[in-house]
Formats: C-alpha cells, sequence, structure tokens
C-alpha cells in the first residue's frame, strides 16, 4: 500500500509540473504571433463595445521586430529600451532636466478595443499622476511642426491622429513626426461626423471614409502605423464599432478634452487642460496639433505638467495598421498620385539662386 501510494504521489507530481510547464510555455508565447489576416467576424455580444475582454492588450514589454518577409499586419519596430519610445532613427535626447516619458505601454489592437473614459470604461492602464498626450487633425504647417519642436525637446512621445487629406497635402511633416519616433494613428479621411448620415445609415460609406483616412495617412509616411483611430468628434455608432473590430484597430476616445479648439489664448488652454487633470488626477488627453493656440500652448503645458509630477506614458501598437488595396487605389486616383510622384516637393524642387 505504501508503495502505491508513493507511486501515485510521484505521478501527481509529475502531472503538475507538466501542467504548471504547459502553462508557462502558454504565458510566454501568448500574443507573439501577429494576425496575417482579418478574422472571422467577431460575435455581436463581443461587440457590444468595441472591445474584447478575454484577450490580452496590454503589455509594458515590446516584442522582437517581425522577421524579413512578415506581413504587412506585423508588428511596430519595438521602443529602444535605452530612451523608451524611440521606435524611429531619432537620437537620444540630451536635455537633462526634460520631462520625457516614464514608461511604454504596447497595446495589442486585436478585436479592436477601445480606450478613454469619455466612452470605453473597461481598460484603465493609466497609473495615478499619468498622461498620454494626443493630438488630432493634424498634420498642419507651423502648427504641428511646432508642437513636435515642444515635444522633442523634453523628450516627449505623443500620439497624432492624422486626417488622410491633411496628410496627402502635407506628407513631409507626417514623416517628421514618424522620424521624431511619434505614434501616428488615423483620423478619418475627410473628418466627417460618422454617427451622422449619410454615414450613420451606409456602412459601406462610413467604412470608406475611415479606410480612404488609413490608406491616405499610410501613404504620406511611408512607413507603418500604429493600428489606432479616433472617430471625428468623438462620435460613432455600434456598427462601426463592430467595423473596427474586425479590422483589429484600436479606438481611442479621451479622458481629458482640452476643448482648444474653442480657446484662442494658449494660457487659457493650459488652464483647461490642467483643471481638468487636477481632478481626475490622470488620463488620456485631446489636443489638437491643427490648432496654433494649442502649439503655442505647448511648452508652458509640459512645464506645468513637470511641476505638478505627472508622468508621460507613451502608447505604442503590437500591429501594424493593415490598409486595403481598393482604398489605397482609390486615395491614388482622387488625388492624381502616381509612384512617380510620392516624395515631397523639398527634396525634388531646388532653387538654384535667384
Amino acid at each position: 500500500m505504501r508503495r502505491i501510494t508513493v507511486v501515485a504521489a510521484a505521478g501527481a507530481i509529475s502531472l503538475a509540473l507538466g501542467v504548471i510547464g504547459f502553462t508557462l510555455g502558454r504565458a510566454i508565447t501568448v500574443g507573439q504571433t501577429a494576425a496575417t489576416a482579418l478574422p472571422a467576424k467577431i460575435a455581436d455580444s463581443e461587440l457590444a463595445t468595441g472591445t474584447i475582454a478575454s484577450r490580452p492588450i496590454l503589455a509594458e514589454t515590446p516584442l522582437a521586430p517581425p522577421a524579413a518577409g512578415a506581413s504587412s499586419f506585423a508588428p511596430l519596430p519595438p521602443p529602444d529600451r535605452t530612451n523608451p519610445g524611440r521606435t524611429g532613427p531619432n537620437p537620444v535626447c540630451g536635455n537633462r532636466d526634460a520631462l520625457g516619458i516614464s514608461r511604454v505601454v504596447e497595446i495589442d489592437t486585436t478585436g479592436g478595443p477601445g480606450f478613454g473614459f469619455g466612452h470605453f470604461k473597461q481598460y484603465d492602464f493609466l497609473h495615478e499622476k499619468e498622461v498620454v498626450m494626443t493630438f488630432d487633425d493634424g498634420p498642419w504647417p507651423e502648427n504641428t511642426l511646432a508642437v513636435l519642436k515642444a515635444l522633442t525637446d523634453d523628450c516627449l512621445k505623443a500620439t497624432f491622429f492624422e486626417i488622410g487629406e491633411h496628410a496627402l497635402w502635407h506628407p513631409e511633416i507626417t514623416k517628421k513626426v514618424i522620424e521624431a519616433g511619434q505614434t501616428i494613428g488615423t483620423h478619418t479621411w475627410s473628418h466627417k461626423d460618422l454617427a451622422r448620415n449619410p454615414y450613420a445609415s451606409d456602412l459601406e460609406k462610413a467604412a470608406e471614409e475611415i479606410e480612404m483616412g488609413n490608406s491616405a495617412v499610410h501613404a504620406a509616411a511611408g512607413a507603418p502605423l500604429a493600428a489606432f483611430f479616433r472617430f471625428p468628434d468623438l462620435q460613432h455608432t455600434p456598427q462601426m464599432l463592430a467595423y473596427l473590430g474586425e479590422r483589429n484597430i484600436a479606438i481611442f476616445s479621451t479622458d481629458i478634452d482640452s476643448f482648444d479648439f474653442k480657446i484662442r489664448k494658449p494660457d487659457q488652454v493650459v488652464k483647461s487642460i490642467m483643471t481638468k487633470l487636477e481632478k481626475r488626477g490622470k488620463g488620456i488627453i485631446l489636443m489638437h496639433d491643427f490648432q496654433h493656440t494649442t502649439a503655442e500652448a505647448m511648452p508652458e503645458l509640459i512645464h506645468q505638467l513637470k511641476v505638478g509630477g505627472y508622468k508621460v506614458v507613451h502608447i505604442v501598437s503590437r500591429q501594424a495598421l493593415a490598409t486595403v488595396p481598393k482604398y489605397d487605389e482609390m486615395v491614388m486616383q482622387r488625388n492624381k498620385l502616381s509612384s512617380n510622384n510620392t516624395r515631397p516637393q523639398a527634396s525634388v524642387v531646388h532653387t538654384l539662386g535667384q
């Protein structure tokens, strides 16, 4: 009997070790292979908020870069561990007094998770006194570059949700944002309110507005984009949440809306943001690099964040945005672009003398 008991115990230990090994193996490998095609239709019950709760979506340790020949849905280049948030070739910031970023949060966009307590309350990944800086409606001459300079001077990273038309008008600015290691998401083709007709009643028309924006910003950037999207005016329908879920594009609302488009003085923009931030304690901040007032306010806003003890978090996407060939072609035709006219004017036309 004792021998049987010992054998049984040994068998139980062996089985337990096997289960633990299998579980650890699963934990290490979950999410390390990116999707290569759009998923099958997601159950309607999972699309109520545009999120899938059962899937892990946040990680602070970036994945390894994709192997050569990986699909267009492969992970973006990971941030540099010695300079968190750096995804491009930009040099390490040399400002010792800079605010900088406190950490990088990577988001798995599978199933179209939603962020920002303005509309989505499931995922609360920010700690107290942490902020994510986001900008809409760019790129725009002077203003976007002024915002970018203020961020770069203080070693900061933000997320820019660009309008497709604007990106094609100013691709050189989009490229500078990418080169500075910032995150770029999309904000439709022409900033239409998709919760109003004809878009609210015509899914194909609404999808075209989204996808042309994706294709246009991607063409302007000439580099992988984050699979991040923000609805114009933060307005959406359940059908569009479902669509973005099937496209594996994360949706961003906001926690702190600056309402900077209604403000004409830089100090009032700073006051609007800091007052709301003091009440909430943390959050995703919505601003507009299209607005000149916001561009002027940036140095002081960064200073106030620093004085207030706030920390800036940089969000990056595990998956790169996959554009749809049909809409890539539509964007090319709409703007009469060709493969010969994709370089910015400054690199093509040079003044030799006056």
